[in-house]
């Protein structure tokens, strides 16, 4: 399993949400953030933002399903059809277990379930 995080701009963000949804990927994690890229921020005049308004969405897939999602993602989160500086980036880091509160169900990366009791 991996996880996907992936910072967009907030007006492409329920396009990326719909497009996970069709794809058949609808479990997500939506928080707002803020933050810079390599770009340093903003300049505006005579003053700079440089902590800019995203949102990260997280997402746990197969690895097997990986570069499926993340060319979904970034088809649904790209300005344009070339894209721009600011549309936002994607994180792949390892997952090596999950546990769903309510059943007490263990999954490891390799695809074993277990009941783990409270």
């Amino acid at each position: 399993m991996i996880m996907i995080r992936s910072i967009v701009r907030p007006e492409k963000v329920d396009d990326v949400l719909a497009a996970l949804m069709e794809a058949g990927f609808p479990g997500v994690t939506k928080m707002s953030v803020v933050g810079r890229g390599k770009q340093r921020g903003i300049k505006i005049g005579e003053i700079t933002y440089d902590e800019i308004p995203k949102e990260m969405i997280l997402t746990v897939v197969k690895e097997s399903d990986k570069d499926f999602v993340i060319r979904t993602i970034m088809k649904a989160a790209r300005t344009g059809e070339k894209g721009a500086f600011g549309d936002g980036k994607i994180f792949i880091v390892p997952v090596l277990e999950s546990y769903t509160i309510s059943s007490g169900v263990k999954q490891k990366a390799d695809g074993t379930i277990e009941e783990v009791k409270p």
